[in-house]
């Protein structure tokens, strides 16, 4: 779909959206241009809302097939009247979900056209529309063979009408550079196991190299050598070597300054190893990995859109499978902390893989702060389902500073407590600690085990297993990867790192 931004005019042949200014609860009132329609259709467009008794509430609609000239004479397909309710309220987010209302109902006209007027700040309404009708365009469909032609999107073109399109135009241009971002987690999230996987994932995220990001792939040698023992236990038992991903971006000035750190779990099959997974369900296991996926998307947004921010992303990438070379329950590892680790459960592995990619991204780089990204615990899908991701921290102002960026951008964090009296959970005794807790608080006491790993750094971290997929949607996205933590990511470092 292409979109484009001009001025006020007549549109084309196609379909003509007429965002109403009109606040809930009043008659609806057209604007200039759309009045300008309205004659030319003869009182159709006034005539429909009084008959409609249409309110202008926010993302309601009207639809008008009135045979309306276009510009050149050729006639408009229909007329779509959306209110936005109250235009006080009608923000950034607002403009966004409404444009996502826009596609789902354009989707099946070729052209479209969106007369953005009356609204207090037209081209950052226009912008916001069009970052949000393209966020709900993702589709994966890559291995569909026999989808009807009816079934698919048909339309092409979606023109943003306001009285300044250069401000429109530049106001997107950073929001695109996100949206690209987004989708390219949504494709990694979406692709089957046996298309993902470690190296797989590696050699698409070196695909960032031509946004300026400078990327690097450490191997099993390299990571021996490191002494990633608790990284390494959870992929030995997969054909697929393990791989730990590190991107690097530097937009600003002061090249020795400390960066940011973003951290993702890239389990990129969970079978649950040894602790075997029942096999209801284990398919929607390929996304285990949406904590790297979200990091390697937030990645491309901030290089895309040329963020002066200093920041490092780094992904524990590896398959937790159950053959004879498998790590067992009360296995002992060594962390590359130096600190041992009783497995009691295979299946609690995300936090062995990001504990040693913590403790390397601290010695490597001293980072100012650290985010870690996992799909780590079903307990946290109990506590929260689909709404919240669960946030977890040693530090009140960068949680804060999340919740503040999730809040902006719809994706939504929920802190949780944390405290010595669940790290005492992890007690093991015949090592420095076990992998998993007494079976109450799984989610807080995964945190307590990953907070052991941290020394004096502000670190936060987001356990996403319940909002990275979505059956059935979200305002933003269609039925299945949701791309959760882009924008979120981007939005936290724009508003606190350049």
């Amino acid at each position: 779909m292409k979109i484009s931004f001009a001025a006020l005019s007549l549109p084309a042949a196609g379909t003509a959206v007429v965002v109403l200014p009109a606040s809930g609860g009043t008659a609806a009132k057209l604007g200039k241009l759309a009045a300008q329609l309205d004659r030319k259709a003869k009182g159709a467009l006034s005539r429909a809302i009084a008959a409609a008794e249409f309110k202008a509430k926010r993302d309601t609609l009207l639809t008008v097939p009135a045979p309306i000239s276009g510009s050149g004479g050729g006639k408009l397909k229909r007329v779509l009247i959306v209110g936005v309710g109250d235009v006080k309220t009608f923000d950034a987010a607002a403009a966004e979900k409404t444009g996502a209302v826009l596609y789902d109902h354009l989707k099946s006209d070729e052209t479209a056209s969106v007369i953005v007027e009356g609204v207090p700040d037209p081209a950052t309404t226009a912008a916001r529309l069009a970052s949000g009708a393209k966020l709900k365009s993702y589709r994966f469909d890559k291995y569909r063979t026999k989808e009807g032609k009816d079934a698919k999107p048909k339309l092409k073109a979606l023109a943003l009408l306001s009285d300044d399109p250069a401000a429109a135009k530049k106001k997107y241009a950073p929001l695109e550079a996100i949206a690209d971002g987004v989708f390219f987690t949504r494709n990694l999230v979406s692709e089957p196991p046996n298309v993902i996987y470690p190296e797989s994932f590696a050699a698409a995220a070196k695909e960032l190299a031509k946004d300026g990001i400078k990327v690097e792939v450490l191997g099993v040698k390299e990571m021996t050598k490191l002494g990633m023992g608790a990284l390494l236990g959870v992929g030995q038992g997969s054909l697929r070597e393990s791989k730990l991903l590190v991107m690097h971006w530097n937009g600003g000035k002061d090249k020795n300054s400390k960066p940011l750190a973003l951290v993702g779990k890239g389990v990129c099959f969970d079978s649950g190893g040894i602790s075997l997974k029942p096999g209801a369900g284990m398919w929607d296991m390929k996304w285990d990995m949406a904590g790297a996926g979200a990091v390697v998307g937030a990645m491309r947004a901030i290089a895309r859109r040329k963020s002066t921010a200093h920041v490092v992303g780094l992904c524990g990438l590896v398959e937790n499978m159950p053959d004879a070379g498998a790590q067992r329950p009360g296995d002992v590892v060594t962390s590359m902390s130096g600190q041992t680790i009783e497995v009691q459960n295979t299946d609690a592995e995300g936090r062995l893989v990001l504990c040693d990619v913590l403790t390397y991204v601290q010695q490597k780089y001293q980072p100012r702060a650290i985010v870690d990204l996992a799909t780590l615990t079903g307990a946290i899908i109990q506590a929260l389902s689909e709404h919240y991701a669960g946030l977890f921290s040693n530090n009140d102002e960068l949680a804060e500073k999340l919740t503040k960026a999730g809040q902006a951008v719809g994706e939504r964090l929920w802190r949780f407590p944390m405290g010595d009296e669940y790290d005492r959970d992890l007690k093991s005794l015949i090592a420095d600690m076990k992998n998993i807790g007494g079976g109450r608080a799984g989610s807080i006491t995964a945190a307590q085990f990953l907070q052991r790993f941290i020394k004096d750094t502000p670190w936060a971290h987001l356990d996403i297993a319940g909002v990275v997929w979505n059956e059935k949607g979200t305002a933003l996205a269609a039925p299945g990867s949701t791309g959760y933590g882009v924008r979120l990511l981007d939005k936290f470092v724009s508003e606190n790192y350049e």
